[in-house]
Order: structure tokens, then sequence, then C-alpha cells
């Protein structure tokens, strides 16, 4: 059942597709609502053009994608403990809901220093044997 349903889900899915549906539901929440998730996807894409235009071989891509794929995780990730950690304090200060905020960042800041990283270590590499 999508987003586009009168009746709100409180069970679990019964097939599929509708678990396809809701899957695609957060996709598209994540790139409406983070900002931060469209900066990462932006930069993402950047990096795939810049290796075309390198002509990475596979296991260049394959690193690549990696790092890709888990910055944009990692903010998922974040943006899941975020909302969680919303939904449960409201708008009072707690320690511990700031701490699993900061965590979470954390964990987004570990995963972007990954693919600087890796980008660098196949990047560079690839843009020297053009010269």
């Amino acid at each position: 059942m999508a987003s586009s349903d009168k009746r709100k889900q409180t069970g679990k899915n019964r097939a599929f597709i509708q678990s396809l549906g809701h899957a695609w539901d957060g996709l598209r929440a994540l790139f409406h609502y983070e900002r931060n998730f469209r900066k990462h996807l932006a930069f993402g894409t950047l990096a795939v053009l810049a290796g075309l235009v390198l002509r990475l071989d596979v296991n260049e891509w394959l690193w690549l994608m990696l790092a890709i794929f888990l910055v944009l995780i990692a903010e998922t990730l974040n943006t899941i403990v975020e909302a969680v950690v919303d939904l449960v304090v409201g708008t009072t200060y707690h320690d511990l809901a700031k701490r699993a905020k900061d965590v979470a960042a954390g964990g987004v800041l570990l995963a972007a220093t990954f693919a600087v990283i890796v980008g660098a270590l196949v990047m560079l590499p690839a843009l020297s044997r053009w010269f």
C-alpha cells in the first residue's frame, strides 16, 4: 500500500510489491526532505561522471561505488535516528537524544571521509594516466 492510498497501514506488508512501494516512498522522502542526502547524491553523481571521463577499470568502479553507497546508506541511517529521536523526545532536550544524533552524524562523517580517501586513491592514479 503506497502513501497515495487513503488508508494508513499499521500491519505487516502482505506482498513484495507492497514492500517495494514503501521502499520507494522512503527514497522519495529522503530526496525530498533531506538536504544532506541530496548533496551526497550530487557529489556521488559527480564522482561517477569523473569516473566515466577517466575510464576507470572494474576494480576502481567497485571501490568508488562502495564509497558512494556507503555514504548514502549512512545518511539514511542518520535520518532514521534523527526521526526516531525527535518522535520520542519531541522538543524536550535530553543528553541521550543529543548523543544518539551526534553519533549518527559521526557515522556519516566517517563514511564521507572514507569516500574522499577512496576517491583520491582511485581518481588520482587514473588522472595521472592522462599525463
